[in-house]
């Protein structure tokens, strides 16, 4: 089953393998991304009139808002791309900028695409690159059948060859063997590595025309100025490297490429709107800071409501891209934001903050729990190192606490607290602690070596 198939509840089964808790969110997410393949599957004119149920996680710092929407994007392998809205509020924005988000996906759609098909023509490339590096190696004999330069051989052939030309095949062939088998690949080779023609374009008109058109401008003179050509000594592993590249490029349609980007970019883009409760106009009104953040909200608006974008690939339609906005709220809250954009996030789901439970479970649980980043760090020097339950149960503990006194940072506050734990080690490996030994965290270790922050009443001097 392709994961544009998962059912919902398969949806969520695949999120908790990352993420602890979080039911309600990570339902809301499933049913959004069921509804895109819900939506492609209908055959009758209404296709086009349904859009995504946008929607507006309201949770702490830390709390798994990203990482469910990354997860989600990865899981679809949709387009997704992560802005800041605060950042549209910044000294020198300009209305136009809030579109760069909707750029940027595009672009990630094009890079995905292209990828795809790089791999579909991976093994037509190789072939091509085994053939010019057969070709710097052993000259093949011209067409009149005058000699080229003879490379040096020392092979005995079992029958002589009657004909330069066997000669030169059969060379070729011993020599296509040894690079198949790799023992050629430190032998340095001279190849023609093709530049594209650079343009100075970036001067001309500055201020008279926007983003887009200075993009298009710069790409259609590049194509139009001849690629040059330059000769590089390089090892046959690294020539390998550099020309399928190039290969690989040739033998796709770039324009079949942007096609196909949009049309995944239209229906299966992910944007993910991060820091919206910092456009919040909050209580106060009139002029000042709240104006610029109201005006970004009403230029976020028809982006999210559906408009058309102009790209460097193309033009994109924004209707059916699915916008996933998220915010602590501890300032503002959802209904500062103006009434048109909060009626574009129709679903909204709160996060709950983590309990101690919830970081013992963050630590012992997802397939990427920071103990087995750890584990995995000492294992690369040889060294193996294990966690007990009490040791997981006391770090939880002291994350919890830490979160409870001062500013609450979510799950990122175990990154902190293990960070401190371990840094000794991690230093002491490998001079002191050889490749070969065995640690063990005990809860004892845990309270030796963190006591000075649960003691020490300023805290911040020693955690974030």
């Amino acid at each position: 089953m392709t994961s544009s198939q998962l059912t919902p509840r398969q949806i969520v089964a695949e999120l908790d393998k990352y993420i602890v808790g979080q039911d309600d969110a990570k339902r809301n997410v499933a049913i959004a991304l069921r509804n895109r393949w819900r939506r492609m599957n209908v055959t009758s004119d209404l296709r086009g009139e349904i859009v995504p149920n946008n929607i507006l996680m309201i949770g702490a710092t830390g709390v798994g808002k990203t990482e469910i929407a990354r997860r989600l994007a990865r899981l679809a392998d949709a387009p997704f791309v992560k802005v800041e809205a605060s950042k549209f509020t910044e000294v020198g924005y300009v209305g136009r900028d809030v579109e760069s988000m909707v750029r940027d996906l595009v672009e990630q759609s094009v890079n995905m695409v292209k990828a795809r098909k790089k791999e579909e023509v991976k093994e037509k490339a190789a072939q091509a690159v085994e053939e010019i590096i057969l070709d710097a190696l052993i000259p093949p004999l011209r067409a009149n059948g005058a000699k080229v330069a003879e490379a040096k051989t020392d092979f005995d052939f079992e029958e002589e060859p009657t004909s330069d030309s066997e000669l030169n095949e059969r060379t070729r062939n011993l020599f296509r063997d040894k690079i198949r088998n790799g023992e050629l690949e430190e032998r340095k080779i001279e190849i023609n590595i093709k530049q594209a023609g650079t343009g100075n374009v970036g001067m001309i008109g500055a201020g008279m025309m926007d983003e887009v058109s200075m993009m298009n401008l710069q790409e259609m003179i590049s194509g139009m100025m001849p690629k040059k050509a330059r000769k590089r000594k390089v090892t046959i592993a690294e020539a390998r490297k550099i020309l399928l590249e190039e290969e690989a490029a040739k033998l796709i349609d770039m324009d079949e490429v942007k096609e196909e980007a949009l049309r995944k970019a239209e229906d299966a883009g992910i944007i993910f709107i991060d820091e919206i409760d910092k456009i919040a106009s909050g209580h106060s009104k009139g002029s000042g800071p709240d104006v610029s953040r109201e005006g970004v909200q009403r230029d976020l608006l028809p982006i999210v409501e559906g408009s058309t974008v102009n790209t460097k690939h193309g033009v994109i339609k924004t209707d059916h891209v699915l916008f996933i906005a998220a915010g602590a709220f501890h300032i503002s809250k959802p209904s500062d934001l103006i009434p048109e954009l909060q009626g574009r996030f129709p679903i909204r789901v709160e996060l709950n903050s983590l309990t101690k439970q919830d970081f013992v479970r963050i630590l012992k649980e997802p397939k990427n729990a920071l103990t087995r980043q750890y584990e995995a760090l000492f294992q690369s020097e040889g060294v193996t190192i294990r966690f007990t339950d009490e040791a997981i149960d006391a770090l939880a503990e002291m994350a919890f606490t830490i979160n409870a006194e001062m500013e609450n940072i979510g799950a990122r506050r175990l990154q902190t607290v293990i960070s401190r734990l371990l840094n000794e080690f991690l230093f002491d490996v490998p001079d002191k602690i050889q490749s070969g030994s065995q640690l063990e965290i005990t809860k004892q270790l845990v309270q030796e070596k963190l006591s000075g922050i649960m003691k020490n009443k300023d805290l911040s001097e020693y955690i974030l």
